[in-house]
């Protein structure tokens, strides 16, 4: 983990401005090394890797310490980036359209490029299009990226990089620091079976749109 603290103030706050541009640049290259990262989204701090790399994938639950039935999720850039590697409804790409980029997790089908390593052999995995410029610029240079909290399972999750840890900064290559985060984690619904698996950010007004669609399931 490099420090990048100088004497000079911080105007890069989710801008893209040459300090990210470099941060990205360095995450970028190691994921494509298969190697670990974490970045910055507008709930909190993720472990990204590779996603269609099945041990770089693994690295990541090992990282974490997290049980391999316990899926991650597949962080993109957009909607339409994530229909490559997924085959949704077309009501549950509406819903989808309505809430991201946006601290929500939707979860679809996934297409035979996603590994099951990813979705603990499950034919279906969350899709995460974070509402956050700095993420989605490491994301649009890196791929597809799991989208999971940085963090040792069992353990809060992370708001401030200078809260990782040891185990956490020992084990990735790169660092893409953004200041303190909000903490609210993302809400998790299957729109297609209309439940909500986890309640989180935008909650009240993804049971709403449940509720009431616009669109004809």
């Amino acid at each position: 983990m490099t420090d990048d603290t100088d004497d000079a103030p911080d105007r890069s706050s989710r801008s893209g401005e040459p300090r990210h541009d470099e941060d990205i640049r360095r995450a970028a290259r190691a994921a494509a090394d298969g190697e670990l990262v974490v970045y910055p989204t507008e709930t909190v701090y993720g472990l990204g890797a590779d996603a269609l790399d099945p041990d770089a994938v693994e690295r990541v639950f090992e990282l974490k310490g997290r049980d391999r039935e316990n899926p991650l999720s597949l962080g993109v850039t957009s909607v339409d980036a994530a229909l490559r590697y997924t085959r949704p409804t077309e009501f549950a790409v509406a819903f989808a359209r309505a809430f991201l980029p946006g601290p929500v997790t939707v979860v679809v089908e996934r297409d035979e490029a996603v590994p099951d390593v990813l979705t603990a052999g499950s034919d279906r995995v969350g899709i995460r299009v974070p509402d956050h410029d700095v993420a989605r610029a490491l994301l649009d240079r890196a791929g597809p990226l799991t989208a999971t909290s940085a963090n040792v399972s069992g353990t809060g999750s992370v708001t401030h990089p200078d809260d990782l840890g040891d185990r956490l900064c020992e084990g990735v290559a790169a660092v893409v620091a953004d200041g303190e985060t909000p903490g609210t984690e993302s809400t998790v619904v299957d729109p297609e079976t209309g439940t909500i698996h986890r309640r989180g950010a935008m909650a009240g007004a993804i049971a709403a749109w449940l509720d009431d669609p616009p669109v004809e399931q």
